[in-house]
């Protein structure tokens, strides 16, 4: 099916249908992908509400009880919530409600697109449309997270760099220094990956990077890793990073080239050397390079770190879930405390009124 909002090619949603992420299971009767799985009620909540719900009597015991079983349209492998071109958003908004919506304590259309600007106008159009629709039935809307990307306006990193303030500048570039003790290869996905002991490799720093994380709401399945690794028409790039003189796997970044964007999808890092050789800078250059290179018009740089991106010149675009609770008065409890949940607008509101720049 063609979906709308994809930044992705559309082959990464049919790998991660055949290999969900553990403890995830796909459901039908919606039109579009939707998937239940356990979910944190706190996962995207501030440090203070946190913190004073922490300080409430007997929340160790009763917290389990915040952790709850819930049906999600979308993904977790796309940037923007796959929408369908063969429905109306009424009709969308109607069919999760009554079907997922009164299955679920909680039903959750995610990663709602807000005016992006790496979407067509028709897309853009049918995600308002959509959260109308949605309001209007009821749905409590959150802000959701701030997507990073990069217009590929300038001829080379040298100009990039010198959009950057001084200080900036000249961190980054000392950072970099490290690069000449890298070997920086570039594997298109396909053959290259039949060995069962390089995915075997690459999947092991993906689960230390998702290890280190401070969200474990999808792991992904070394099944899912080795079709996409394989997929030879996918566009799919690997930047593998060892280091020069023992040739030692340090870390690898998959991208995808997809309608003139390079999209920054999956990362895998040995810790700690890849910090020690400030891999996380170096593979932000080399994929801008690459992009220039290859004449691209975005680099879509994902979800985490917005303010290291914000740093390194990122802009952001937003997107909102619209989440439908089941019980009225806890509807009525997620309306009035919906703010609380909304972590990157409030990242957001902070960095402008303290007049974060580049």
């Amino acid at each position: 099916m063609r979906w709308r909002n994809r930044l992705e090619p559309e082959s990464l949603v049919q790998h991660a249908l055949a290999h969900p992420p553990e403890g995830f299971g796909w459901l039908g009767g919606v039109p579009a992908p939707v998937f239940e799985a356990p979910f944190d009620l706190l996962t995207t909540a501030d440090e203070a509400f946190k913190a004073r719900l922490a300080r409430l009597p007997l929340f160790a015991r009763w917290s389990r009880w915040l952790r709850i079983r819930t049906a999600f349209v979308g993904t977790t492998v796309t940037e923007y919530a796959p929408l369908p071109a063969d429905a109306t958003p009424e009709v969308l908004a109607a069919s999760v409600r009554t079907g997922p919506g009164r299955r679920y304590a909680l039903a959750i259309i995610k990663d709602i697109p807000q005016d992006s600007p790496l979407l067509c106008e028709a897309d853009n159009a049918y995600a308002r449309e959509l959260a109308e629709a949605c309001a209007a039935q009821g749905y409590v809307l959150v802000e959701g997270q701030a997507l990073a990307y990069v217009p590929i306006d300038f001829a080379s990193v040298d100009e990039y760099l010198a959009r950057l303030s001084s200080s900036r500048r000249s961190n980054l570039r000392r950072k970099l220094r490290s690069r000449a003790d890298l070997r920086i290869d570039r594997v298109p996905t396909g053959t290259a990956f039949a060995d069962d002991a390089r995915v075997d490799a690459y999947y092991a720093l993906y689960d230390g990077v998702h290890a280190q994380s401070d969200i474990h709401f999808d792991r992904l399945t070394r099944g899912f890793f080795a079709a996409v690794l394989r997929d030879a028409d996918s566009g799919g790039i690997c930047f593998e990073y060892r280091h020069a003189a023992t040739g030692a796997l340090l870390g690898w970044n998959l991208c995808y080239e997809c309608e003139g964007r390079l999209v920054d999808k999956y990362i895998g890092l040995s810790y700690p050397a890849a910090r020690d050789v400030n891999l996380y800078f170096v593979s932000w250059m080399v994929n801008l390079e690459y992009a220039v290179e290859r004449g691209l018009t975005h680099y879509i740089a994902g979800w985490t770190d917005p303010e290291v991106k914000r740093s390194l010149g990122a802009r952001f675009t937003w997107t909102r879930h619209a989440v439908r609770v089941r019980n009225p008065l806890l509807r009525a409890l997620a309306r009035r405390f919906a703010g609380h949940f909304e972590s990157d607008r409030r990242w957001q509101d902070g960095a402008t009124a303290g007049g974060a720049a580049p």
